[in-house]
């Protein structure tokens, strides 16, 4: 029963956890552990930043660890058939925010606060300490980074479209979704488009819990998103360009072809979106536009740093009509590990230790690590591809307004139904009375204790 929720946990949550800039990778030919000696930490891991943190390790304590890296789809499935089956080899594990849950339900995470994790309290940005704990209040996982959201804008557009190309004031055009509307509308009079796609809001889609005592709770400001997104779709505001596809990472590096509802999948043959060389060619004669703005996590900076291209420089970072975050890596230790003090040794070195940290923000040339101090320690740091822009200042202003506790273990199901009625509305596949109700009937599938009232 534990493998069936988790399996289908992975599927409905894959996609977020496959594109946070801080996992991925292949499964690694290492997955064995039976060469492994005793002293040697192994850990599993769905984020190939802990490769680089376990090199790390072993360069500043001499200590062995031994790094498997596993596909985010298979990764929920591997771990729950490891432990269920009693495996004691594997020392650390880790999860993103979608997974943990029913991670901790199960009993795969060891306390932490057994073993010291309560004096760091406080130490860790509000929302991602509680992130790390079960029900029951025990801390159980840790994450080394923060992962709020935020609108990626081009200063330069801004500056001749709007008059301003300052973060604050740039802010006040996704301030709403009514008015990200009408900067949608104003932008495509100047010639641009607002996003590279209409997903681009998806991490500000609604500020209340789905569930609230057992009932499911469809507030206005979810149906007010979902007229959004119809209408940024239906009114061409966007760019048409598929998430992770060519051309949406083109887009941030400048112009794009023009691309519409019917061409979005596919130019001349099916798959060109996924390939640059192939997309360039078909889309060749197509009229071009350029893309204003782009929403994503904080872990988006390594995107976007990689990808700019000769826009570098032009670029704001500010928030948007809701607080939202996405991702984030939190490790713990596997409650069968016969090594936990070493184990939480190591867990301390990734989350809780400012060397490490300040090291992590050089690695990664800008990651948001979630130790306070080190934020703190960088706040005045400035980003020369976000025309000097403070952003570990504002990734933390943008943590502390995360309230975790409108957070459910319904979320991923749920807002995926929601998003899939958002879908078949706005491409015309059915009208929307129609796709609520498919809406409905899906929660009740998923949730039949859940109370709905239409």
């Amino acid at each position: 029963m534990r493998i069936k929720k988790l399996l289908a946990l992975s599927l409905a949550g894959i996609m977020a956890a496959g594109l946070v800039g801080c996992t991925g990778g292949n499964d690694s030919k290492s997955g064995s552990n039976s060469k492994v000696d005793k002293d040697t930490l192994v850990v599993w891991t769905l984020a190939k930043d802990l490769e680089t943190f376990g090199k790390h390790y072993e360069e500043k304590t001499g200590k062995k660890v031994k790094v498997t890296v596993i596909e985010p789809a298979d990764y929920p499935t591997k771990v729950a058939t490891a432990l269920d089956g009693g495996d004691k080899s594997v020392d650390i594990i880790v999860g993103e925010p979608q997974m943990l849950k029913n991670f901790y339900e199960a009993g795969y995470f060891a306390d932490l606060d057994a073993l010291g994790a309560k004096d760091y309290e406080g130490k860790i940005v509000d929302y991602v300490w509680k992130v790390g704990q079960s029900d029951d209040g025990v801390q159980r996982a840790i994450s080394y980074q923060i992962t709020p959201a935020g609108f990626y804008y081009r200063r330069d557009i801004a500056k001749e479209v709007f008059g301003t190309e300052d973060p604050a004031e740039v802010g006040k055009l996704f301030e709403s979704y009514d008015k990200i509307l009408e900067t949608a509308e104003t932008l495509k009079k100047a010639g641009y488009k607002i996003f590279a796609s209409d997903a681009e809001t998806s991490y500000f889609s609604g500020d209340e819990p789905w569930v609230v005592d057992g009932k499911l709770n469809v507030s206005q400001a979810r149906k007010d998103y979902m007229d959004l997104c119809i209408k940024l779709y239906q009114n061409d505001y966007t760019a048409f360009a598929a998430q992770w596809a060519a051309p949406w990472l083109q887009g941030m590096s400048g112009e794009i072809p023009q691309l519409t509802a019917d061409t979005m999948w596919g130019v001349g043959e099916e798959g060109d979106v996924w390939d640059a060389d192939k997309f360039a060619e078909a889309t060749k004669d197509l009229p071009k536009t350029q893309v204003f703005a782009y929403g994503l996590p904080a872990w988006g900076v390594l995107t976007m740093k990689d990808n700019v291209g000769e826009t570098s420089g032009k670029w704001g970072v500010c928030s948007g009509p809701a607080s939202g975050f996405g991702g984030g890596t939190f490790i713990g230790i596997s409650e069968l590990s016969t090594k936990k003090e070493a184990a939480w040794d190591f867990v301390k070195f990734c989350t809780l230790d400012p060397e490490t940290a300040d090291w992590w923000i050089e690695t990664s040339q800008g990651d948001t690590v979630s130790l306070i101090e080190a934020l703190n320690k960088h706040a005045e740091d400035e980003n020369a591809i976000y025309g000097g822009q403070k952003l570990y200042k504002f990734w933390l202003e943008q943590a502390e307004k995360i309230d975790y506790s409108k957070v459910t273990q319904y979320d991923t199901i749920i807002g995926d139904a929601w998003g899939a009625a958002i879908s078949a509305i706005k491409t015309g596949e059915k009208d929307k009375d129609a796709a609520i109700e498919e809406f409905y009937t899906a929660v009740s599938s998923a949730y039949p204790d859940l109370v709905i009232e239409k």
